[in-house]
């Protein structure tokens, strides 16, 4: 009986081992099948990375434009006024500086410019005279008043006698212009004193007085030009 029952074990033994063997193989299988799928998976996984976007650069800023700033324009400078000589004030040295300059633009020699300033101081002490006895003068720029008839300016020149209108000769340069221009008419005024040369352009009571002047009218041209 003893001897059954040990045959009866081994029995059940060897059929429970077979059918855990053949229980085996199923589950190998699997864990073969799950490993495959493992390893698809994983291949799965390795993509093809996609195409780089092409990535534009951002264009560097360019810099900013140097302004380049205009310098302001510059003024003309004032011409400087004439330091006074021969004691002279600044009123009479600048009246010098017309005649002179007006001279000079015509092309007179020195001795032409000396015999005008010294007329001038004669005839109007170098202020540009308006003229009481015609008021009209009085509307343009003046510095004094006269009575010796219609003579006005620098050169007391009379409109009545055709030298230029009021307007015209109360204009230190017009003035100016007007005495040389006479003077120029004088034959072989180049070789007469300073007192003929004069006279013969103002045709004055006191022909004498301008050579008084001769000396200082000489040192205001030298220090003009």
């Amino acid at each position: 009986m003893a001897t059954g029952v040990t045959c009866c074990l081994s029995l059940v033994a060897f059929f429970g081992a077979e059918e855990i063997g053949q229980r085996r193989e199923p589950v190998r299988e699997v864990m073969a099948d799950r490993a495959a799928a493992e390893q698809r998976a994983s291949r799965d996984f390795e993509r093809t990375p996609p195409p780089a976007v092409p990535v534009t650069p951002t264009p560097a800023a360019s810099p900013s434009p140097t302004v380049t700033r205009k310098a302001a324009p510059k003024k003309p400078a004032k011409p400087k006024r004439p330091r006074p000589v021969a004691g002279l004030d600044q009123r009479q040295m600048d009246n010098a500086k017309v005649i002179v300059d007006v001279g000079r633009e015509m092309k007179m020699p020195r001795r032409g410019l000396i015999i005008a300033v010294a007329t001038a101081m004669q005839e109007s002490n170098l202020y540009n005279y308006a003229s009481g006895v015609l008021p009209e003068s009085q509307n343009y720029p003046y510095q004094a008043i006269g009575w010796d008839h219609d003579s006005v300016g620098l050169f007391q020149q009379r409109p009545s006698s055709g030298w230029g209108t009021v307007a015209e000769l109360m204009r230190p340069a017009y003035a100016a212009r007007a005495f040389y221009s006479a003077l120029n008419e004088v034959p072989g005024w180049q070789d007469l004193s300073l007192t003929q040369a004069a006279q013969a352009v103002q045709v004055s009571a006191f022909p004498d007085a301008y050579a008084r002047h001769e000396e200082r009218a000489t040192t205001v041209v030298d220090a003009l030009v």
